[in-house]
């Protein structure tokens, strides 16, 4: 596997399949090194003993070789082609030393640092296997129907149209929707949740679920090599590449370091032939040049990126990379929109008031008739609600307005208050919108007869989000398309205090626009009808996408269950990885500070600089892995979270 960031930048990527799939002793890096360090130990041991050098000096040339093959010959071949990186500075120690003399010091320094190599390979390989883990979700085989006949093939044999087969207690070979069967799944390996999912007829369901209860025919609407699970570790994989600012910043000073550390040990080299000791400062400028290594200083943020990445993805949060991991752990406002991301995006008829001459009934049966064939969330509220639908003709939708049409020869219209006149039920719907209820009128030739009170209830966990949310300082916004006393109900209930009420679209991306220049800013959305607001914001977190492509593509996190806890727990995860980057990168900066001048005073030897920067890229490898885990601090809040839901209209 390839790291252009780390100090393995020069290793080949050959063994890319071996190093993801294999375990600890599998990482040719760590093989080399376990080697090279039995025959170091020999020649130690014979060194004691007073053995010949005939003896020892062999056993020293092929530890050199066994542990220089890691990295020298690919430094080389950079060198060749102009490009400089730690391992030139490695190679020109080793070769410097051996000319001296000192084969010893040459033999620690590339043990050492093929065992740097090694884990630093390790580190990443073993957090991308643990993303590549999610692709094992799938079963290694999948029933079909075919001409009738139920028969077993492999996963990647199936084909957009198949009737699959899936019995209870078995996983989903790849996306599908039920033809037959009700169910409850468990999708807590995708989205993090729990709580399983009830499904049925209709319902999208996704690879790697577990069918709980019943046996289910599904249509299968993905390949395996294209379905939810297998286009997550995809993004993933590809984002990785992305740099957060800490990143760029340590590759920037590695790059600037290494020339400028040649240049240096050039001088002191100088420097000795002009005070008329040039070995010794030769040797000098040796250690310089180890100690200056930027190793640490170019692996601390990478390790750190794809650990955390890698932990997130492990609990239904999918991060683009580093860019969007190190900009979210500095956001301070969060703006929230309400419909499916504050809300359960599931409407419903709470309050149907009528005048004296029309029954409730017939108030919904009209509203049902214009609504019949409209997909909005409040259309379907009202055919819910309504056990008849009055026959409809003519009708015609006006934007922002409503929708009207004829009904035996009389003209019909529902719409929200302003377009059509509240009339005598003016207070029935001040009172509605109080509540938090959109309220739509009802008229037939041009007198009203009916309003209609659709209420979307806030999820259950939705005050306790943001009472952590405002606990932990972050500054919290409502941006909704509803009318202010709507939005000012819904928000109290909420507990937020900055509503944005009677937004259009791209009025959602100007209130991000003014927030930015405030704090840094993230937009929670559904991905779809957010998208400008979620392209504005600092940083676009897309809620409940998992199977949306759109939200997977248009938004740089993505919440892929629908559970809005996992908001604050990304949130403090990018926190904390945040302060480990900048912990490594200090470390890395405070080491190469204190080692240059111990270095060229002579107060260090080779060997002795070597150790320490090793050790230190050591710590800053297992310090970034801690990114791999999610903190007690940062669980979900429990499952028991109460209902904050508003009192009915009555």
């Amino acid at each position: 596997m390839s790291n252009p960031h780390g100090c393995s930048d020069e290793r080949p990527a050959a063994d890319e399949n071996e190093e993801e799939l294999g375990g600890f002793w599998q990482v040719r890096e760590i093989r080399a090194a376990a080697l090279s360090g039995v025959l170091l130990l020999g020649a130690w041991i014979a060194s004691m003993a007073r053995a010949s050098d005939w003896l020892i000096l062999p056993l020293e040339i092929v530890t050199l070789i066994v542990a220089g093959r890691t990295f020298i010959p690919f430094s080389l071949r950079r060198l060749f082609k102009g490009e400089i990186g730690v391992g030139t500075l490695m190679t020109i120690a080793a070769f410097g030393a051996v000319i001296l003399g000192q084969v010893g010091e040459a033999v620690t320094l590339v043990f050492l640092y093929a065992i740097a190599e090694g884990l630093e390979e390790y580190s990443l390989a073993r957090t991308r296997r643990g993303l590549r883990a999610l692709l094992d979700l799938v079963p290694d085989e999948a029933r079909v129907l075919r001409d009738g006949v139920e028969v077993t093939i492999p996963p990647a044999e199936l084909v957009v149209g198949d009737q699959m087969v899936v019995r209870p207690g078995e996983r989903l070979a790849t996306d599908g929707c039920i033809l037959t069967g009700r169910t409850s799944l468990d999708t807590s390996a995708l989205t993090g949740e729990s709580v399983p999912v009830e499904a049925g007829p209709g319902s999208e369901v996704f690879a790697g679920s577990i069918n709980g209860t019943a046996p289910l025919e599904i249509e299968v609407t993905s390949t395996a090599d294209n379905n939810s699970l297998a286009r997550i570790v995809h993004i993933v994989e590809a984002e990785q590449s992305r740099k957060g600012t800490s990143q760029r910043l340590a590759d920037s000073i590695a790059r600037k370091l290494v020339p400028g550390i040649l240049i240096a040990a050039a001088l002191v080299v100088i420097f000795g032939f002009i005070v008329g000791d040039p070995i010794l400062w030769i040797q000098r400028a040796l250690v310089v040049l180890v100690a200056a290594s930027p190793c640490a200083l170019a692996i601390s943020v990478p390790v750190t990126v794809v650990a955390a990445v890698g932990a997130a993805s492990k609990i239904g949060v999918l991060i683009k990379g580093g860019g969007a991991l190190e900009t979210l752990g500095k956001i301070r406002t969060i703006a929230l929109d309400k419909t499916g991301t504050l809300t359960q995006n599931k409407p419903r008829v709470i309050e149907v008031a009528t005048v004296a001459t029309a029954t409730r009934d017939e108030v919904l049966a009209i509203a049902a008739g214009l609504e019949a064939r409209s997909e909005h969330p409040l259309a379907r509220a009202i055919l819910r609600a309504s056990p008849q639908r009055a026959v409809v003709t003519d009708v015609d939708t006006v934007p922002g307005a409503g929708v009207e049409g004829i009904l035996d020869g009389r003209r019909i219209r529902l719409g929200r208050p302003g377009w059509i006149a509240a009339g005598m039920l003016a207070g029935d719907v001040a009172r509605m919108q109080q509540v938090g209820a959109t309220a739509v009128l009802v008229e037939e030739d041009g007198s009203l007869i009916g309003a209609i009170a659709v209420r979307d209830e806030l999820r259950p966990e939705a005050r306790a989000v943001i009472e952590r949310l405002s606990h932990a300082g972050y500054a919290v916004a409502m941006l909704t398309g509803d009318n202010r006393l709507t939005a000012n109900a819904l928000g109290a209930a909420a507990g937020i205090t900055e509503i944005h009420a009677d937004l259009r679209p791209e009025d959602k991306s100007e209130i991000i626009r003014t927030l930015k220049t405030r704090q840094l800013t993230a937009m929670v959305g559904d991905g779809v009808n957010d998208a400008p607001a979620l392209a504005t914001a600092d940083v676009g977190i897309a809620m409940g996408a998992m199977g949306s492509d759109v939200a997977i593509e248009t938004a740089e996190i993505a919440l892929m269950g629908e559970d809005l806890r996992h908001l604050p727990q990304v949130l403090d995860h990018a926190r904390r990885t945040r302060q480990i980057m900048l912990q490594n990168v200090g470390l890395s900066l405070l080491l190469i500070a204190v080692l240059i001048p111990l270095a060229l005073f002579g107060v260090l030897g080779l060997a002795a600089v070597v150790l320490v920067h090793e050790l230190a890229e050591i710590v800053v490898i297992a310090n970034g892995l801690r990114a791999g885990r999610i903190s007690k601090v940062n669980q979900l809040l429990t499952a028991e979270t109460p209902s904050h839901t508003l009192e009915p209209a009555e």
